[in-house]
């Protein structure tokens, strides 16, 4: 039986997906991450915060396959995951958008977003370089997902658009759509709202919102405004200089006195 709970907004919570067992990670001598353990269940917005140097991104990188933990195990739906590559991490269903933007900037975003069903694609480089059968109809099903995701992200006015002449806060949600392109069940987002202005940030509030309500994805996400973090998630995980401070729901990290030392400062003796 499915160990589900329900959300105040009517929402759906079940089964662990990911499970992070005591993972450490170093760099020579410098350990980023140090024994850190917590899961990701299906349909949360979970999110990861602690101020900056405290391990986040490190964290989502061991998730997705760049890095690889020296001690520790990676659970993934009920089973010890092998070590892997970014690629094969990306076909079981994991997608992810990045700190710093990486997008081609000189394609369009109907192009960008294309990349993201790379994994879909099955036709070979003679079938693709000619656009003959099998080719020919993948492009077309996969152009036919790429543009749902378009206008769902409020994106169409800009999908021949190439992407260096964006600003800031629309290519974000350009580097969204590639993610969702590839129809994840388990959605990672690094910062996807830093540098943004209050608008933006309310837009792409919606959005996450709606990809997790919508289409059921869970979502992990790194995120450094707490006004946020504490109106979209539904577990927070905090972690300073590597270590695991804090885990619980919102409220119950607001009030934790390590967690509220840690964004305040003050020093641990």
């Amino acid at each position: 039986m499915l160990d589900t709970t329900t959300t105040p907004d009517g929402r759906t919570i079940g089964d662990t997906v990911l499970d992070l067992r005591n993972i450490t990670l170093r760099f020579g001598g410098v350990e980023a991450i140090k024994d850190i353990s917590f899961d990701i269940r299906e349909g949360e917005i979970r999110a990861i915060i602690g101020p900056n140097g405290a391990g986040k991104s490190s964290m989502l990188n061991v998730i997705s396959g760049f890095y690889v933990p020296q001690e520790g195990e990676v659970w993934f739906r009920g089973a010890p995951r092998p070590q892997m590559k970014p690629y094969q991490v990306a076909r079981q269903g994991i997608a992810r958008t990045f700190q710093n933007i990486a997008l081609f900037e000189g394609m369009s975003v109907l192009d960008n977003v294309m990349t993201g069903r790379l994994n879909a694609m099955k036709a070979n480089i003679f079938q693709q370089a000619f656009w003959w059968g099998k080719a020919s109809k993948e492009e077309e099903a996969n152009r036919e997902s790429v543009e749902r995701v378009i206008d769902f992200l409020e994106i169409q006015h800009i999908r021949k658009t190439p992407v260096g002449r964006l600003p800031y806060g629309l290519k974000k949600r350009v580097e969204l759509a590639r993610a969702l392109a590839a129809e994840p069940s388990l959605l990672l987002l690094d910062e996807p709202m830093a540098g943004m202005n209050v608008e933006e940030k309310e837009d792409m509030s919606r959005f996450i919102l709606d990809v997790n309500d919508e289409f059921g994805t869970t979502i992990a996400l790194i995120e450094h405004d707490m006004g946020v973090v504490m109106d979209l998630s539904d577990r927070v995980v905090v972690m300073d200089y590597g270590r695991k401070i804090g885990d619980g729901t919102p409220a119950e990290v607001r009030s934790n006195q390590d967690v509220i030392d840690a964004y305040l400062g003050v020093s641990h003796d």
